[in-house]
């Protein structure tokens, strides 16, 4: 159930639309959704978060590094083709605030070599404020489904090609991270991802969840030695942070 608060919430906080996530986007001939317009109600996206694990207490951060569990395998992308065995992952979760200003528990697999580093990175975050929508497992089924142009999932691992490419992702390694992807979009020419958001290409609006060069977010996953996609000249990966800087 989406959380709920007897205190008022913060200007500009909303539910999610009913009809996030089910609209079907046209196909272009390269596979991905057709880049529309940003609806009206997405145009400054601040929703409340869905809790899937239970909250921290007490307006601390946690952190849990564990090996993957069973349920945890059972509900990602990872399967036996990838270039990671489950030995080289980690089950992370870690405390994070939402668009509504309440603490959240989300849940990441990450490389085994970069699980406490990344740890230490969301609790900068944390100590910033930084709002994130939600942080869960990619789920298999995601890699096949259709277009919609507005997912915002924090998310680490997904075993998949490198986006346009044949090449694994470096999320296929739990080496890279996407942070709010609706409010930091890929752009390479003609293409945006997510599909419904390309409001979010003018990085002067500096509403919250973006991600700008010299923030405080950039330099904490700069000082843990993961380069940002916000950097990059051939195309632009506003969500993206990679140890190898891929």
């Amino acid at each position: 159930m989406p959380t709920t608060t007897t205190e008022p919430l913060p200007a500009g906080v909303t539910a999610p639309p009913d009809w996030l996530g089910t609209r079907v986007l046209p196909e272009t001939e390269a596979g991905f959704g057709e880049v529309q317009p940003t609806p009206a109600e997405l145009m400054d996206r601040r929703f409340v978060t869905e809790d899937l694990l239970p909250p921290p207490v007490d307006g601390r951060f946690v952190a849990t590094i564990d090996p993957v569990p069973d349920e945890v395998v059972a509900r990602s992308t990872w399967s036996e083709v990838c270039p990671v065995t489950l030995d080289e992952l980690r089950y992370l979760t870690v405390s994070f605030w939402g668009f509504d200003g309440l603490p959240h528990t989300g849940e990441l697999l990450i490389n085994a070599t970069q699980a406490e580093v990344i740890a230490g990175v969301f609790e900068a975050m944390w100590d910033l404020g930084f709002p994130i929508e939600e942080m869960r497992i990619t789920p298999a089924d995601a890699l096949d489904a259709p277009p919609t142009g507005d997912s915002n999932n924090t998310v680490s691992f997904v075993c998949r090609p490198a986006t346009g490419g044949t090449s694994w992702s470096q999320h296929s390694y739990g080496m890279a991270i996407d942070v709010n992807p609706f409010h930091n979009p890929y752009q390479a020419g003609d293409v945006v991802l997510p599909e419904l958001a390309s409001a979010y290409l003018d990085r002067d609006r500096l509403l919250p969840g973006m991600l700008v060069r010299g923030d405080g977010v950039v330099e904490a996953f700069g000082a843990a030695g993961w380069e940002w996609g916000g950097e990059w000249n051939t195309l632009v990966d506003y969500q993206h942070f990679s140890e190898s800087g891929r």
